[in-house]
Parts: C-alpha cells; structure tokens; sequence
C-alpha cells in the first residue's frame, strides 16, 4: 500500500511539474509528436499500400494457374527474355485440349485483351481494355454483376455480339441512361449490352473491371487474329477443391508438352505462372520499404528523444533544492527517480498520442483525395504508443537516476 501511495504521488508530482512548466511542455510534445507522426505515417503508408496491392493480387486467384509465353519476374535466377522469345504463344485449341485431358482442373479459360475505343452514339471512350473470352470466365475470375446478366452458353458458342461493361464505361458512355439493350461499337461492330459490372474502384495492378468489356472470344475471332503475338493471349486454368497448384502444374505440364509435342529432353516452351510469384516479390520489395520506414522514422524519434532527455536535464537542475528538501524529509531514491521517469514517460506517451491523432487525420484526409483505402490499424497505433513509451523511459531514466543519487545536503544549498 506505501509503494502505492508513492507510486501515485510521483505521478501526481511529475503532472503538476508538466502543468507548471507549459511552455516547456509543449516543446517538449512537439519533437515526439513530429517523431511519431514520421514514423507511423510511414508505415500506415506503407501497409495500407501493401494492402491494396495483396488484395488486388489475391484478386487474381491463389488456386489459378496462368499459361502463357513470358515467365512472371526472374526470381534470383537470370530472366533468358532471348530463349523466352521465341516460344509460341497459347493458342485456343490448347484450351480444348486443357478442358478436355486435365483432370485436375476445375475450370479454364482462354483470354485475351488489348485497349480500344468504345463509342455509342455521340459519345466516345479511350483506352478502354476489351477482354475477349471464352465461356468459363466468370468461374476462374472473381466479379459481381450489378445490372444485367453474364453470357449464355449459346452466346459464348456462336460469337454473339452481346458484351458486358464497366461501371465507368457505363457513366461516361450513358450517364444515367440504363445502358441494357443498347448497342455500342468497337473493334469495327456494334455489340449489345446485356450486363454492367459492379463498381470497383482502382485496382494497384490495373485489374478492375471498371474500365474494361467483356465479349466472347468467337464472337472477336470473327474480326481480329486473337493470335497475334503482341496480343499476348492466355490460359487461366482454376484447380479443383483440394487440388495444389504444385499438382496442377506438374498434370499442365504434362498436357502441354505433349499438346506440342515436345522431345523428353527438349526445355518447356510456355510458362506456368500464379500469383504466389508475385506474393514472393512483394515480400521482399515491402521488407525493404519497412526497413526505410524505420530508418526515416527512427532518425526523427532519436531527435524527439534527445529533446525529451535534454528538457528533463533543464528539470533537474531547476528542482534541484526540492529534490533536496523532498530527501531530507525522508523521500526514497526510487520516488525522486519515478518523479522524473514519469514526467518523461507520460511526456512521450502524450506526443505520440497527438501524433497518432495527426496521422490518423491524415487518413481521412487522403481517403477523400485518392482513391485508396488508407487505414491507421490497431497494430501501428500499439507500435506509436510503444516507441513513445520507451523513448520515454530511454531518454528520462538518465536525468532521473541523477536527481534520485542527489545528496540532500548539496541539493538544498543549491540555487
């Protein structure tokens, strides 16, 4: 109960102290806040970056298998783009031959893309991606119609022309006009809107329907060479419930070297790629932005330190005969030290928590400038807190244990 009640006034004291000295207090604030805010904006950046990028990743599909001509990155590796370049590129009837030999595959589907202009009437878009392909798309690749339908079987078959739209096609080409049943045309041929897709939003690999439409390959095929190699077709193709990819990357393999019919000892000519590759990359790409996160924000809470540790020197010196007076009546070491070592404790746990405050204000702010999800978690709010906690007790314990190891007798003469 004693040490309670010493415990609760050094708490007191080292508030009152903080209360008396205003000025000095708020100088005080001032380096830590700017520390933490350095330091905690840099990561909720960095995280709320990471986050939108693994999402727009995971969007792809963990259990989807891409065949195409190009490898995905060179890993450690040296990336051979002079071997790579001179592999074929999928065709469509490999399609058939993956649905009908792979067994471990749920689903596939060929695709492939390239940006056009999207006219209905009077009003005209740029740039816009057109997707064309076949039937099982929207088994392999996760999307939400928002008014409308997907395409029919028979539609997928005959090559139709019907397409699906984005949400920003729809608003710039129609505005609030519904936009089913009315024809657009590009790639020289009107087709017929029969679905829009839900909004999206940016994605951070550009993978977002919002600026795309949809038509059946057949119906492209009928207009263009899907074949062509700047086009740059592919296969996706969905495992199986229960089915690794490992698997269904060692049965691809097999299909599509004898599909082309490749010697035993002849190197593949295609590439099976899927987004833990990309996973793998950006672990190692954030590492490296978290360790600079540190090193910026670690610099600005060494200065915000030091301020803490010189201001409670300032401290010392000022309260110096009360220090002496307080042990002449009898006070303890560890309360002369816990006076202090609160002072600057709660000193770094007040500027952080301002400096949370800022940067969590700065969320709001870039949430309605950008559109990107900027979030300050519980897990960086815990870190600021920390730091600012053990800053305090790294930069105040020094001056405290001096002014605790004071004698009374030399701390009351002084002035």
């Amino acid at each position: 109960m004693i040490f309670i009640q010493l415990f609760k006034e050094s708490l007191l004291m080292a508030l009152n102290s903080m209360v008396v000295n205003k000025m000095r207090t708020l100088l005080s604030l001032l380096g830590i806040t700017i520390g933490i805010f350095a330091i905690i904006s840099v990561f909720t950046a960095v995280d709320s970056l990471e986050n939108n990028v693994r999402e727009s990743v995971a969007s792809l599909g963990k259990d989807v298998i891409f065949i195409q001509k190009w490898p995905w990155g060179g890993g450690k590796s040296e990336y051979k783009w002079w071997e790579f370049i001179k592999r074929p590129i999928p065709v469509l009837k490999e399609l058939a031959i993956v649905q009908k030999k792979c067994k471990s595959a749920e689903a596939a589907a060929f695709i492939v893309s390239g940006s056009k202009t999207v006219k209905y009437k009077n009003n005209s878009v740029e740039n816009i991606q057109i997707v064309s392909t076949s039937h099982d798309y929207d088994k392999i690749v996760s999307f939400e119609i928002d008014r409308g339908r997907y395409f029919s079987a028979a539609e997928s078959l005959s090559g139709r022309n019907v397409t699906i739209i984005g949400a920003l096609v729809s608003q710039n080409l129609f505005g609030n006009i519904n936009p089913l049943g009315k024809n657009v045309k590009t790639i020289g041929r009107n087709f017929k809107v029969i679905g829009v897709f839900k909004k999206e939003g940016e994605s951070i690999i550009g993978d977002t329907h919002d600026a795309q439409i949809l038509l059946a390959v057949n119906s492209v095929r009928k207009l263009l060479d899907i074949h062509k190699r700047h086009l740059d077709p592919i296969i996706m193709v969905k495992a199986k419930e229960g089915v690794s990819n490992a698997e269904l990357k060692d049965e691809l393999t097999g299909v599509l070297r004898a599909a082309r019919k490749l010697k035993p000892t002849a190197a593949d000519n295609f590439a099976l790629n899927e987004t833990s590759i990309i996973s793998s990359g950006l672990d190692e790409i954030f590492n490296v932005i978290g360790l600079a996160g540190w090193l910026i924000g670690g610099f600005s809470i060494l200065v915000g330190g030091f301020g803490i540790a010189n201001i409670m020197f300032v401290s010392v010196k000022e309260r110096t005969s009360i220090i002496g007076i307080q042990k002449a009546l009898g006070a303890k070491n560890y309360f002369i030290l816990l006076q202090f070592l609160f002072e600057a404790i709660m000193l770094c746990l007040i500027g952080g928590g301002i400096g949370l405050a800022l940067v969590y204000g700065g969320t709001m702010a870039a949430n309605s400038l950008v559109d990107m999800e900027f979030s300050l978690t519980y897990s960086n709010i815990v870190l600021g807190l920390s730091v600012s906690g053990l800053i305090g007790v790294l930069s105040g314990f020094i001056p405290a244990y001096t002014a605790s190891q004071l004698n009374p007798v030399v701390a009351i003469r002084a002035v």
